[in-house]
């Protein structure tokens, strides 16, 4: 069964998009993705030397992504960088990049510079809101058509950003003098998490994943079960944050309905796209095609909102929670890890196999006794951290409320973890008044790269303890 804004089946002359309830069919035509004859390329700057500490050779052009609805094009900047000799070997693509500083060539710095040296491009395109491009109006009519409709290709966050990056990577890949097919990584956070993180479940030339305060899974919230929902409002009143509950983003649950959809509609949307969405609901065919993932979600985000549901039912998820951390987040919690740098560590790791990679997700077991909560963490297969630190929360509100986003971790409600036989271990005294407390440890390991040594931070699963 498929469902459409209206009777008539409109058939998209380019990434034809449907939408089954059974979530059957997939959300992009990757021939149409692929198809190099579509992008209709505009030079902006040829190739062309960019001289400085790390010198590079740059070319701007503009692309069709597509139609987002039948009659409406939609095009993007893309900015491509390789080595000043030689082609690239794969590429880090970004779309966290402004409009206006696109149109300059990038003097290429940080841990791009590193992967530049070593012959791994860059591919840099834009995943901003509309506004930013010019495209406000555009932008609007969007998110009026999706109300209306729920059918995705109406929704920029759905189809239009997604499909930016991976035709981005065809536009990439039809420039052979400059680019060797290789991997590819992208890097984010925000909406440039999200989007990496549901195109790559899609385009196989995708490769690696390093998000940050974006959507990982698929909670009872983001499905819009209606019994999570009235239990969130009946504990914490009406709901208006923008993005608390959202499915993949801005909350539309609002919107939908007063312009006329059901929550059964909701819920038929919800079901049916959300396999073609979530990171967590593909995790095996992740797994078979060796895609590399990490995620910094933050202990504190709006967007990232749903933590102790998330640690319980995907414990094996690689992550990193920094205490306090999430948009607009300003607490500097004492315990955080300053130092953390997995983003480079990652890019690294993925692209040139002998950095070392690293640790695996670490278990978690706690255990009650006398007033206070043991917790205990370890690694799988002799792996060991060369330090670890415990942090703790107590009845904290429930994922998605606006008290989640608000009480923060206090800032005496840390420790360092002692190492004993293997395993890491702290003890937390427990209030009188704790009906639960949620836990999380972070484990360190460096790596090294030429001479260059990175701290690196994987957490245990988000752990919540009910306590009465």
């Amino acid at each position: 069964m498929k469902f459409y804004l209206a009777t008539t089946l409109f058939i998209h002359s380019l990434l034809s998009f449907t939408l089954s309830v059974n979530a059957a069919e997939p959300l992009f035509d990757m021939e149409a993705i692929r198809d190099v004859s579509t992008l209709e390329v505009e030079v902006i700057e040829d190739w062309h030397l960019v001289k400085g500490r790390t010198p590079s050779r740059q070319k701007l052009i503009t692309i069709k992504v597509g139609e987002i609805w039948p009659g409406q094009d939609y095009r993007m900047p893309v900015r491509f960088v390789v080595p000043v000799e030689g082609k690239a070997n794969g590429f880090h693509l970004t779309g966290g990049n402004q409009p206006q500083r696109l149109k300059q060539d990038t003097h290429v710095s940080n841990v791009d510079a590193i992967l530049l040296e070593r012959g791994i491009g860059q591919v840099q395109t834009i995943i901003q809101v509309l506004q930013a491009s010019g495209l406000g109006e555009l932008g609007k009519e969007s998110e009026e058509r999706f109300a209306r409709s729920l059918n995705p290709r109406d929704k920029i966050q759905y189809w239009a950003w997604p499909a930016t990056m991976m035709r981005a990577i065809t536009a990439a890949h039809d420039e052979t003098d400059h680019f060797n097919p290789g991997k590819v990584a992208m890097s984010g956070g925000s909406k440039n998490g999200a989007t990496p993180s549901l195109a790559i479940l899609h385009d196989e030339r995708m490769t690696g994943v390093f998000a940050t305060v974006s959507p990982i899974w698929d909670s009872p919230l983001r499905l819009c079960d209606r019994a999570a929902w009235d239990s969130l409002i009946a504990d914490y009143g009406p709901m208006t944050h923008s993005f608390l509950g959202g499915h993949y983003g801005p909350v539309f649950n609002r919107q939908a309905l007063k312009a006329g959809r059901s929550w059964e509609d909701l819920q038929r949307f919800t079901a049916a796209v959300s396999d073609g969405v979530f990171i967590s609901r593909n995790l095996e065919a992740l797994l078979s095609r060796k895609v590399d993932l990490f995620f910094e979600p933050g202990s504190h985000d709006f967007v990232a909102f749903d933590l102790a549901w998330g640690g319980a039912h995907y414990p094996d998820i690689p992550l990193y929670i920094g205490a306090n951390t999430g948009h607009g987040i300003k607490d500097r919690h004492p315990g955080i890890e300053r130092d953390a740098n997995n983003r480079t560590a990652f890019l690294l790791n993925h692209f040139f196999d002998e950095v070392t990679p690293m640790l695996p997700v670490p278990n978690i077991a706690t255990e009650l006794s006398n007033g206070s909560l043991s917790v205990h963490t370890s690694f799988p297969n002799e792996e060991s951290a060369e330090s670890a630190r415990l942090f703790w929360i107590v009845n904290r509100p429930s994922d998605g409320s606006p008290g989640y986003i608000k009480e923060l971790i206090p800032h005496e409600n840390w420790s360092e973890m002692e190492s004993r036989d293997g395993a890491w271990q702290a003890s937390i005294p427990l209030p009188h008044d704790a009906t639960h407390i949620d836990v999380f440890a972070n484990h360190e390991k460096t790596i090294s790269y030429r001479g260059t040594h990175l701290s690196t931070w994987i957490s245990t699963p988000y752990t919540r303890v009910i306590l009465k």
